[in-house]
């Protein structure tokens, strides 16, 4: 029971790495906001978590609408009176070398895979700050790390997200607000294989030490790290979740 008396929000929290992180937290004590614009899908979520005995709640978010932001927060506190973690999973993933990518493509991405996140944090910090604490976890991405081929706009948006935690935990950890990011390696998830196809994704193994693809919930017992209290003394820091690809 890790998160115990915990309340967060967690974006794109209706598949894959997103509903991993919801049943997780539920199972370790947390009380969730799924957040998502995949309503059948998060709604099922939640009742799947309500009917094992967890706490959840959806409700219909899209990372770049403002006024949807603060009805998250406000279900998160009129339900459960608090909030103490926020878990920016949310994003998209289009395939475009960058002599490919249009400024419409860019944007979208961007607007998904970063503004999201800058809008989902100052909407929590308000409360986080009335709570005297707060922890904050951003899925980037390997690719903000090392160069890989063929997503131009999704790589450099996670890129930004790297740099955004860093800024983000040095400006509130005057509020005691961690701040720190996860960089999940190769993930079989619903949206790799969307994006890659099957083959492609098999590719992967070939450059992973650990010798199989990464899953939903490698990735979900990272952020349960970040976001308990067994992280107390870490923020701005970023964790790598990817099999060994780093070592070679």
């Amino acid at each position: 029971m890790k998160l115990k008396g915990k309340v967060a929000i967690i974006t794109g929290g209706s598949r894959g790495q997103g509903a991993a992180e919801a049943k997780l937290f539920a199972k370790e004590g947390a009380s969730v906001i799924i957040g998502d614009i995949l309503d059948d899908e998060g709604e099922k979520v939640a009742n799947e978590i309500e009917d094992s005995g967890g706490s959840a709640k959806y409700v219909s978010l899209d990372v770049q609408n403002e006024v949807e932001w603060r009805n998250a927060v406000k279900l998160a506190i009129t339900t459960y009176g608090k909030l103490d973690i926020l878990v920016n999973n949310a994003a998209i993933l289009t395939l475009s070398t960058i002599e490919e990518t249009t400024k419409e493509e860019w944007d979208k991405v961007m607007d998904i895979n970063m503004w999201g996140i800058v809008l989902g944090t100052k909407a929590v910090l308000p409360e986080m700050r009335k709570a005297g604490a707060g922890a904050i976890v951003n899925i980037s991405s390997l690719s903000a790390i090392i160069a890989q081929p063929w997503a131009a706009a999704y790589h450099a948006s996670k890129g930004a997200v790297r740099i955004h935690t860093k800024e983000a935990a040095l400006e509130f950890a005057k509020d005691n607000i961690r701040v720190n990011s996860i960089h999940p390696g190769a993930i079989d998830t619903d949206m790799i294989r969307d994006a890659y196809g099957v083959e492609r994704v098999s590719e992967y193994l070939e450059l992973i030490p650990l010798g199989r693809m990464g899953n939903a919930e490698d990735i979900a017992k990272g952020v349960v790290f970040l976001a308990s209290d067994d992280s107390s003394y870490i923020t701005g820091a970023e964790l790598t979740i990817d099999g060994g690809i780093l070592i070679k």
